[in-house]
């Protein structure tokens, strides 16, 4: 059984800052995993936010967000981390945090594994 566990969203004004987390555990070597995060408003298609590699020496993001976020991941506690900072509205959705052993898939047909999403509402 694979589990992908978020928390830390919220309700927070234009220009806050959150810190959501992910917390995997199951059968998987996570080690082997690209980690990543996605978002999806209503109405609106999924939309990838960040990813990092296994050993969590790099990171990619969306043009819509680089700058102001930023992915980690602790491979002792199996969590990975995205702190958000400079809160738009349009930063408003449900945030998931996923799993892929390939980047090139997790960007492109979507990552294997998902977890339930945290939502994030931003007010101006």
């Amino acid at each position: 059984q694979v589990q992908l566990v978020e928390s830390g969203g919220g309700l927070v004004q234009a220009g806050d800052s959150l810190r959501l987390s992910c917390s995997y555990s199951g059968r998987l070597n996570f080690i082997n995993y690209i980690m990543g995060w996605f978002r999806q408003a209503p109405g609106k298609e999924r939309e990838f936010v960040a990813s990092i590699t296994t050993r969590g020496w790099t990171a990619d993001y969306s043009g819509s967000v680089e700058g102001r976020f930023n992915i980690s991941r602790d491979n002792n506690k199996n969590t990975v981390d995205l702190q958000m900072n400079s809160l738009k509205p349009e930063d408003t959705a449900k945030y998931y945090c996923t799993a892929d052993r390939s980047l090139a898939k997790l960007r492109g047909a979507g990552p294997d594994y998902w977890g339930q999403g945290t939502q994030v509402t931003v007010s101006s």
